[in-house]
């Protein structure tokens, strides 16, 4: 099973650049998508509906701002909006999650805390209340597949020029630390370090245009332990930009939900 994720800094202008095309190449089993900025009355063209998958969107009710999705070519047994924190920042097109049998997959888009619109208490918070989350979960007879733009990077190869990037929000020591935490008390297991650990491999760039300035891998699919050793494959495509972000594609040895 593919699953690709990626954070497409506005639908409309990812299509214009040649999205759909690219991944109705990839023969993805499911996609998510993070930071729409389109409410989804806008998105009934063709286009943003492809062939073979069920087509799913949560917009945050303000135009132009946030709002997630999933394709996926499964039928879901339960579709979950937001994920029901006290604050309601996740209400905010933040969330979106497919449910089946044994497994759960989530679109995530994550406050970054690097607009006016997000302070770093709003982030904070939201990864207190999410970190209770995955904790909760875990209980839970079935795995995860948490996909999206988490807006923080893990460790120094995560970052170029980490040093003078430590003060950034993204990159602060309690972000790293949650992730720590995450990866090791939580259980849980980034899926793309399951099968490449090189050091120059970034997904995102504060600059808006790929390759320039310093690249950050803010992306993730973060996992339940248990499919650790269900990933076969991992990659952050690089041919073809759609937005200040790159695609995450990871492989899983999985061949029902």
């Amino acid at each position: 099973m593919r699953i690709i994720s990626l954070s497409v800094d506005g639908i409309v202008q990812a299509a214009k650049r040649g999205l759909y095309d690219w991944l109705n190449r990839q023969d993805a089993d499911i996609i998510c998508l993070q930071d729409l900025r389109a409410l989804e009355p806008e998105l009934d063209d063709d286009i943003y509906h492809p062939e073979g998958y069920f087509s799913y969107f949560f917009d945050s009710g303000i135009k132009g701002y946030s709002g997630v999705a999933i394709y996926t070519r499964f039928q879901p047994k339960a579709l979950i909006y937001g994920l029901g924190f006290a604050s309601g920042i996740d209400m905010e097109g933040r969330y979106l999650q497919v449910d089946y049998e044994h497994y759960s997959i989530g679109s995530l888009f994550a406050p970054s805390a690097c607009n006016e619109n997000e302070s770093l208490e709003v982030k904070i918070k939201f990864f207190e209340d999410m970190q209770a989350l995955m904790h909760k979960v875990t209980r839970k007879r079935r795995h995860f597949v948490y996909c999206g733009n988490w807006a923080m990077a893990h460790a120094h190869k995560d970052v170029q020029n980490w040093r003078d990037n430590i003060d950034n929000p993204g990159f602060l020591e309690h972000e790293r630390q949650w992730l720590d935490q995450a990866f090791t008390q939580l259980g849980y297991a980034d899926a793309f370090r399951q099968c490449n650990a090189d050091t120059d491999e970034f997904s995102w760039w504060p600059s808006g245009n790929v390759g320039e300035g310093d690249g950050w891998r803010t992306d993730y699919q973060i996992i339940s332990d248990a499919l650790k050793k269900k990933v076969e494959y991992s990659m952050i495509y690089k041919r073809q930009t759609f937005s200040s972000h790159l695609p995450v594609i990871v492989d899983y040895d999985i061949e029902e939900l």
